[in-house]
């Protein structure tokens, strides 16, 4: 199976060396999806009075954030269906503070969120599962740059570790 140590730098934008440093390279893709319970545990670990706290006016709530991990989820999966089908038609990137001003999270509750993101993720490792070793390789075009099928759980992986960081540093402690 492939592990993080193996993805060549060609296969991904700088730019997510910041998540992907976040990552052991001995994790392997499966392991790396399958990281789920770090991030409903510490959810499920934030008091309820800090679900929709802002550390400054215009930041995200952790609602917002999880909602985040939800929506980027959704989009990288589907980058890695189309590239893994050898639809290499070049991706636009979106912006992840309108999907954050439109995506309602602090209404619902984080109970729900959660049941979200886990069907995601399980979707995602049925998604993966469903990959022969060949298509991991199949590397397309999003957001301006390379993306191949296999970095794609790294960089979720990494960027969910970031978050769950951030959230402890900037908003646990005020």
């Amino acid at each position: 199976m492939t592990k993080k140590g193996n993805i060549s730098v060609k296969e991904y934008q700088p730019y997510y060396d910041l998540y992907l440093n976040r990552v052991s390279s001995k994790t392997t893709l499966f392991e790396a999806l399958e990281q789920q319970n770090e991030l409903i545990d510490f959810f499920n670990s934030i008091s309820a009075e800090k679900h929709e706290f802002r550390y400054e006016p215009e930041k995200w709530t952790p609602k917002q954030i999880l909602q985040h991990l939800i929506d980027t989820e959704r989009i990288f999966t589907n980058r890695a269906l189309r590239f893994a089908r050898e639809d290499f038609t070049e991706l636009p990137g979106y912006d992840e503070n309108d999907y954050a001003e439109h995506c309602f999270s602090n209404q619902r509750s984080i109970e729900d969120l959660l049941e979200e993101y886990k069907v995601v993720r399980s979707s995602s490792i049925f998604l993966y599962k469903s990959f022969d070793n060949q298509v991991l390789t199949n590397i397309g075009q999003a957001s301006g740059g390379p993306f191949s099928v296999r970095v794609i759980p790294f960089i979720l992986c990494g960027h969910q570790k970031h978050h769950i960081h951030i959230i402890k540093e900037r908003y646990l402690n005020n």
